[in-house]
């Protein structure tokens, strides 16, 4: 029996499109088939006739349904065809060189003017601003003098007991004096990569990588190898055992609680199986769990390191994804690394803001950011399916396009032809910006490939600016 859940805090309208888009997936509303009227789908699901109203306008507008006058809704026949892995088994390491074209890209994207499809921004979606501006305000007036002061090179006693106490819903036990507060999830990749590896060594990547990963890689002087990664399950482990057989791999850099910019989740039978290859091995695996609390399709993972025996897991996350960037605020569990990892972190940046820890240890305690994820969440997923709608609308029919569990990115495939460091500088000329897909690949792949953001509010500028998009693709492939 369908039924909807008043009391779960998401909108009405959106478990009626979630329920609709569940019969879709299990074959019980097939291409064709006719919706339930307005009133009989209100009765069933004891929700008001405009909520029922409002969730069909909603799947008229993503292209899902289709209104006949005086007979109805019915289901499209609209399929988006797949994203597929990229072969990388005949990769080797080799050196990363992108941070001259992702020097063009930030020099552009920045720009107030700008509509930034290019930054992968989730928590601007719902800022959380006038709550954190109170909260803020109450920890100056309580600790005046100190909030001005230098924190503990290793973060905020309060945040690191809080982190600590939310990681037992994972599973895992954590000493608050295991964590080590950062300067966002970048400082804590940095201080993970230069405990566990050299310049020189291989780091073995997922296909495509988040290109922060790449860049950093690049700027330690150190190797990428890329494993071929499924755009709905994750690394490929038998592509990953067969690469360490033929190369000598000093630690892997994976984001695999959620890829960016794939947007999949792997299992937790796959996370348990991966970090035991990797401890058998003796190579550190180092995870980049900061999307970890923004899944929306699927109960969260364990993290990676919840799963291993000896210490060799790394966990980097921050709260620039979830809350606010600005704030740079990150944090790292660095197992056995923790000693050499606390000593380069003073070496590097000494300590991270206080005033903003203390805020956030405010924030978590009082049950405020767990209510702002939840609210967050359903806007997100609302946003892709907006976004996958637009796109499937305004690209040409070839365009792949990935099913993101959770995040603010979807990942396109564009016709061959197409050439995205070119889209990216005719998007700017527009006032647009994107992600183009080689500076995801140490390779040089995915000449052909774009990630957009939809971690805005959603808007016609939005919508504006994928036609927009799709247009000039047009004009690409016109001219090819």
């Amino acid at each position: 029996m369908l039924s909807v859940h008043k009391q779960s805090g998401d909108f009405l309208y959106q478990q009626v499109i979630d329920l609709i888009f569940q019969q879709i997936a299990s074959g019980v509303l097939a291409p064709g088939d006719k919706l339930p009227s307005l009133r009989q789908l209100s009765n069933e699901l004891a929700v008001s006739i405009p909520t029922v109203r409002q969730a069909y306008l909603e799947l008229e507008r993503q292209g899902q349904v289709i209104a006949r006058e005086k007979s109805g809704y019915f289901i499209q026949d609209k399929r988006y065809n797949p994203l597929v892995s990229v072969d990388c088994r005949a990769c080797k390491p080799v050196e990363v060189r992108c941070r001259n074209l992702i020097d063009q890209i930030y020099d552009a994207i920045h720009s107030p003017d700008v509509l930034p499809l290019g930054i992968a921004n989730p928590c601007m979606a719902l800022p959380a601003t006038k709550t954190l501006h109170r909260t803020m305000k109450r920890v100056m007036a309580r600790a005046e003098e100190r909030t001005l002061g230098y924190a503990h090179t290793t973060g905020d006693l309060g945040l690191r007991r809080q982190l600590a106490y939310r990681y037992l819903n994972h599973g895992l036990s954590i000493n608050p004096d295991q964590i080590l507060i950062t300067n966002g999830a970048q400082e804590a990749l940095a201080l993970a990569l230069k405990s566990v590896a050299s310049a020189g060594d291989v780091i073995a990547v997922e296909s495509p990588a988040y290109h922060g990963l790449l860049e950093l890689i690049e700027s330690l002087g150190m190797l990428a190898l890329e494993i071929e990664t499924c755009p709905i399950s994750g690394v490929s482990l038998d592509a990953l055992s067969k690469a360490l057989l033929r190369h000598n791999v000093a630690a892997c850099m994976f984001s695999s609680s959620l890829n960016n910019p794939l947007g999949c989740v792997s299992s937790n039978e796959q996370r348990k199986e991966l970090v035991d290859l990797l401890e058998n091995n003796e190579i550190a695996l180092i995870e980049d769990d900061v999307y970890g609390d923004l899944i929306y399709d699927q109960p969260r993972p364990h993290p990676a390191q919840y799963y291993s025996r000896k210490g060799l897991v790394l966990t980097c996350s921050s709260f620039s994804k979830t809350v606010a960037p600005g704030y740079r605020i990150g944090w790292l569990l660095a197992g056995n690394f923790y000693a050499t990892a606390h000593k380069l972190k003073r070496a590097i940046s000494c300590s991270s803001g206080l005033l903003q820890q203390m805020t956030l240890t405010d924030f978590i305690a009082s049950g405020d950011y767990d209510r702002h994820i939840k609210r967050l969440l359903p806007v997100l997923k609302f946003n892709a399916q907006r976004m996958t709608a637009a796109v499937a609308r305004n690209f040409p029919a070839e365009t792949c396009i990935s099913q993101p569990r959770g995040g603010s990115v979807i990942w396109l495939q564009l016709p061959h032809e197409v050439d995205s460091a070119k889209l990216f500088h005719q998007a700017i000329n527009h006032n647009i910006s994107i992600m183009p897909g080689e500076i995801f690949s140490a390779g040089r792949r995915y000449q052909n490939h774009i990630r957009l953001s939809y971690g805005h509010p959603w808007s016609e500028a939005m919508d504006q600016g994928v036609a927009t998009l799709g247009r000039l693709v047009m004009q690409q492939l016109a001219a090819a």
